[in-house]
């Protein structure tokens, strides 16, 4: 079996380590000569070392919950704790998490959760410093920020998506790509390029310099990558075909006027439905609203 047939066969198999799965495609870069698929899959192996290099998939806006004391032995355990309880120059870094671990880590995180999510604490100094402005007459005892392990999955799925259209692009290009000479070049560099920043980076349109047009139709592109990985998201949750359509059907809606002055009547529209069904939808939409947002016209 040729290597891209592998990694193809490794990518849809969600029985298959996505650390394996990697290192073949590391084997793949150093035939290919592609020194930015490398770095990509390095990355992803190692673990990102400036949260400035790391791609939006990893990125996610979370909610917070914290234990509080009170006076005569009052506490409030697993409270939430209001964005709107944080000066907005502190809140981002607070409710979002950037997941810079190796992927084995992110395995290892949902493989061992019991209660549907996972924990990154607060450090001390920030809960000390906010802690009596939260609930009035208690001080936050501990602080943490609430990952929903569906969304730690929802990472591991966008990693197999981008390797499998990457690899298929370049058997398009070459069938016999994945078994040619290191660093041999099979498939030209300036295309192994375009292809990887169409599916693994989605910064398509920085090959586009110049042209408006292009630029336009790659971002575009973009936009319903985004879209579509949420679609694929939704689609594996476990609820009533009638929730599940409304809500899909919602975000086909988007997808279909993406670019169009509907967008926005159409997103208005999604973010109806969802906080009516937030608390099963909620923890799977949540990665992909600031994208969502970005796309608002």
């Amino acid at each position: 079996m040729s290597l891209l047939r592998e990694i193809q066969d490794s990518a849809v198999d969600a029985n298959e380590s996505i650390g394996t799965l990697l290192r073949k495609c590391k084997i793949l870069a150093a035939r290919l000569g592609s020194s930015e698929f490398k770095s990509w899959v390095d990355s992803e192996l190692n673990g990102y070392a400036d949260v400035k290099d790391m791609p939006e998939y990893r990125i996610m806006s979370v909610s917070c919950k914290g234990h509080f004391s009170g006076g005569f032995g009052a506490a409030i355990n697993n409270a939430e704790i209001p964005s709107n309880c944080i000066p907005k120059e502190y809140r981002e870094n607070l409710y979002t998490t950037y997941m810079v671990q190796p992927i084995s880590s992110l395995e290892s995180l949902i493989n061992d959760s019991d209660g549907g999510t996972v924990q990154e604490p607060w450090p001390a100094n920030v809960t000390a410093h906010f802690g009596t402005k939260m609930y009035q007459g208690y001080n936050c005892m501990q602080a943490w920020k609430v990952i929903p392990v569906n969304a730690l999955v929802g990472v591991l799925d966008v990693i197999r998506n981008r390797i499998l259209n990457f690899v298929l692009e370049i058997e398009s290009e070459d069938p016999a790509a994945g078994d040619a000479p290191l660093n041999s070049k099979p498939v030209a560099e300036d295309k192994v390029q375009q292809i990887f920043h169409m599916h693994i980076s989605g910064n398509v349109q920085n090959l586009a310099t110049g042209s408006t047009n292009v630029k336009q139709h790659a971002i575009n592109n973009e936009h319903n990558e985004v879209l579509n990985e949420l679609l694929h998201a939704l689609v594996q949750v476990n609820d009533s075909k009638e929730s599940k359509d409304e809500i899909v059907g919602a975000v086909e809606e988007m997808r279909d006027t993406q670019g169009s002055v509907g967008f926005k009547e159409n997103y208005n529209k999604f973010m109806s439905v969802l906080s009516d069904h937030f608390q099963v939808y909620g923890p799977v939409v949540a990665p992909f609203l600031p994208a969502l947002a970005a796309i608002v016209p």
